[in-house]
């Protein structure tokens, strides 16, 4: 069996090195790559063709949103380019949102667990969306889904969505409960149910995270 490849790029030398014993620990993943910077990331992918690049935020040089666009843009294979999941101190939605309108396929803070890290690795290697913006005290935030095509739901074409049902998942993606989208549209939690079940008919998105991945690639996010 083929194990994963996984280029790490972060620069700080020493977490670098603990996240690759922790990967090179596993039976289906190995470390084929490391990079200090997003230029020399997207030049080590070139060379050692990763399937997913670990890639921090915060480093220097290039922005990280055109860091992810390079590396998904120059991939060696085109049609197969890697999968970059964003390990990061920054656990706000914007961050989050950023890195996924630039291509990334995941999103997972640094204070996650180290289980968490390698399914989250796995996760988006099968061609899934994975996110974890889990806080210290909080419960487990993590969200992992199939990926999600505007052209292409589950089900067949979309049927398109009236000006209040955008809204409604608009407002469902960025986290709001029912209570909370109802008070701002200034209607009743059973209207935004309703408005809910034809979301999930129309489109075939079943759980928020899938939600979260449709309203960010057809731009409803970006309105904020």
């Amino acid at each position: 069996m083929s194990r994963i490849r996984v280029l790490i790029a972060d620069d700080h030398a020493v977490l670098r090195a603990g996240l690759k014993l922790l990967i090179g620990a596993e039976s289906d993943m190995e470390v084929v790559g490391e990079a200090a910077d997003g230029a020399e990331a997207v030049r080590r992918a070139q060379t050692t063709a990763p399937d997913v690049v670990l890639l921090d935020l915060s480093m220097p040089g290039a922005r990280s949103s055109e860091t992810i666009e390079e590396l998904v843009r120059r991939a060696p294979t085109p049609a197969s380019p890697p999968h970059v999941l964003v390990l990061t101190m920054h656990d706000d939605q914007a961050s989050m949102q950023a890195a996924l309108l630039a291509g990334a396929s995941g999103y997972i803070v640094k204070k996650a667990a180290d289980v968490e890290l390698l399914t989250a690795i796995r996760a988006v290697h099968r061609g899934r969306t994975f996110v974890d913006l889990t806080r210290p005290g909080e419960q487990a935030g993590r969200h992992e889904a199939g990926p999600v095509s505007r052209n292409s739901p589950a089900g067949g074409e979309p049927r398109p969505l009236s000006p209040r049902e955008a809204e409604v998942l608009r407002l469902l993606a960025q986290g709001h409960t029912y209570r909370e989208a109802a008070d701002r549209l200034g209607v009743s939690v059973k209207t935004i149910e309703t408005h809910r079940r034809h979301l999930s008919d129309k489109l075939g998105l079943r759980s928020r995270a899938q939600l979260f991945r449709f309203a960010v690639e057809v731009g409803l996010l970006e309105r904020e």
